[in-house]
C-alpha cells in the first residue's frame, strides 16, 4: 500500500525570513493525522532568506540529517563543530543527551533552501555527536546513494536508529526498482521534478508511505531528485 501525501497539504508557514513546509506535525503545525511515519518525525522542507537563519537553540534525543537543496547552510553547535554545507553533503546530528546549535545562510544574495529531517533515536540519552559528508549524488546520477544508516554501509554516516536514507538525481527517464526486505516500510520524499513510484505520480514537495510492498518501481518522468528512507 503506497499514500501519497501532496506537498499543497503540509502546514506552510511564511515568515518572511523562512518559507516553511512540514510534510508532519511540527511547532504550531498538528495535524493528527500525520505525526510522522514509523521512526521518522520530521521533513521540513526551508527557504532561508540572505543573511538569516535559525539562532542558537537546543535539541535533545532525536538524529537529525540536514539536507541542502541549493545555497550553504552554515553550521555551528556547542560542541565546537563550525562548517559551510551545501549541495552533494548532508550533515547529520545525534542530539542525545542535548545539543545547542545554529543554522545560518551565509550568503548576502541568495536564499538557502534546505530539507530538515528529523529520525527517533534507538534510545534516549546517547552521547551527542555531530559529523557531515560530500556524496557523489549529482556526480553519479541515475542511481541511489546511500547516505546515512545504522552501520555504516557504503561509507554512509552512522545514524542511531534502524533506518536508511538513500537519496539521488534522476534524469528524466530514469528506472528504478528497490527491494523492501520483510517488514521494511519506506518513505519517498520529491525534492525535485515529477517521479512516478508504483505508477502513482508525485511532483516536487510530494511524499510517499509505502508498507506490505515488496519492490519500489521509480521512473523519473522529468529531470528529478529523490530522497527515499527504509525503515523498520
Amino acid at each position: 500500500m503506497i499514500t501519497i501525501r501532496k506537498s499543497a497539504d503540509r502546514g506552510h508557514f511564511d515568515h518572511g525570513w523562512l518559507d516553511t513546509a512540514h510534510s508532519f506535525s511540527f511547532g504550531h503545525y498538528h495535524d493528527p493525522a500525520h505525526t510522522g511515519f514509523r521512526a521518522l518525525r520530521v521533513i521540513n522542507e526551508d527557504r532561508v532568506a540572505p543573511s538569516m537563519g535559525f539562532a542558537e537553540h537546543a535539541h535533545r534525543d532525536m538524529e537529525i540529517i540536514t539536507y541542502p537543496l541549493s545555497g550553504v547552510v552554515r553550521h555551528k553547535d556547542s560542541l565546537g563543530g563550525v562548517e559551510d554545507v551545501g549541495p552533494g553533503m548532508i550533515q547529520r546530528m545525534t542530539a542525545g543527551s542535548g545539543i545547542r546549535h545554529s543554522e545560518f545562510n551565509p550568503s548576502p544574495d541568495s536564499a538557502m533552501h534546505m530539507l530538515q529531517i528529523w529520525i527517533e533515536p534507538r534510545a534516549p540519552g546517547l552521547t551527542p555527536e555531530h559529523e557531515s559528508k560530500a556524496f557523489p549524488i549529482r556526480e553519479q546520477p541515475g542511481r541511489l546513494h546511500q547516505l546515512a544508516s545504522p552501520d555504516g554501509a557504503d561509507g554512509s554516516l552512522i545514524i542511531q536508529q534502524d533506518a536508511r536514507l538513500h537519496a539521488g538525481v534522476l534524469p528524466t527517464g530514469t528506472a528504478l526498482e528497490v527491494a523492501l526486505g520483510p517488514d521494511r516500510h519506506a518513505w519517498i520524499q520529491v525534492a525535485h521534478g515529477h517521479v512516478h513510484v508504483n505508477d502513482l505520480a508525485l511532483e516536487a514537495g510530494d511524499g510517499a508511505a509505502a508498507s506490505d510492498e515488496t519492490t519500489l518501481k521509480l521512473e523519473a518522468r522529468t529531470d528529478s531528485e529523490i530522497l527515499l528512507f527504509d525503515l523498520a
